[in-house]
């Protein structure tokens, strides 16, 4: 299937590895240009390199909103303009109630919320312009069902959820679509990490019996971002499996 990105300007960030990188391939793969970023030059000119020769590689480190940004205004200018935003950052550290101190609620409220808030600002306007544009943002199924050792994830991405539902109501009719995607677990540098490297009894809590791959996860996300999508807006879909076991 054609999904009809060839020569559509995408700015994909926190991209240097995990699913964010498997997004910004996925859409180079359709002929997005696309622009990525992370937190040091050496790795994400190395993904930018994996990527597409032609992709840009800045260097943001999005748990600052104002780099988040930055980020963006510098994709746009690389690119000449902008009709993809896939927003993305790593997760705060875990913890519970009992274990997080307040003082660690802002910090994941500026790295999985405030962030979004920041990149959409400055993408979405041109977007209305133009009256075209696609909103991907990266969640996490804990907004439909809480994992018990991430409560600041949990907290801060439920609020993105919130903002994007309301943004994809507000611009549906400039032709931009905002949807956000809720993996499960995925085969990735961050789910290695939460699990010391050790993933081998995780595929028997998920109905299709396997962990997700990352390339499956950015496949969808291009579609999400292709013509064919133009009527899906204002929606949070898991994409995990089948591990969400509730019917809304």
């Amino acid at each position: 299937m054609d999904f009809g990105l060839a020569g559509q300007r995408a700015a994909v960030a926190a991209a240097s590895q995990g699913l964010g990188f498997a997004c910004a391939n996925a859409l180079a793969a359709e002929g997005a240009r696309v622009a990525i970023c992370g937190r040091t030059q050496e790795r994400i000119a190395k993904a930018a390199a994996e990527i597409d020769p032609a992709a840009v590689p800045l260097v943001a480190d999005v748990s600052d909103p104002e780099a988040a940004r930055r980020f963006v205004a510098e994709a746009r200018d690389a690119l000449g303009g902008l009709d993809i935003l896939v927003t993305n950052a790593g997760g705060p550290p875990p913890g519970t109630f009992a274990t997080t101190p307040y003082d660690a609620y802002p910090k994941a409220i500026a790295l999985n919320l405030l962030s979004v808030v920041a990149m959409c600002q400055e993408a979405v306007p041109g977007m209305q312009a133009q009256r075209f544009g696609r909103v991907v943002a990266i969640t996490s199924i804990a907004v439909r069902q809480p994992i018990p050792t991430l409560i600041l994830s949990n907290t801060a991405r439920a609020g993105a959820t919130g903002f994007l539902k309301s943004l994809a109501r507000e611009v549906a009719g400039d032709g931009v679509t905002v949807n956000s995607v809720q993996p499960g677990m995925h085969d990735t540098e961050r789910l290695r990490g939460l699990h010391d490297g050790d993933l081998s009894d995780l595929a028997a809590h998920i109905p299709a019996g396997v962990i997700g791959r990352p390339e499956d996860f950015g496949a969808f996300v291009a579609f999400l971002c292709s013509q064919a999508a133009r009527f899906i807006t204002g929606a949070a879909i898991p994409v995990d499996g089948g591990a969400y076991a509730a019917l809304l």
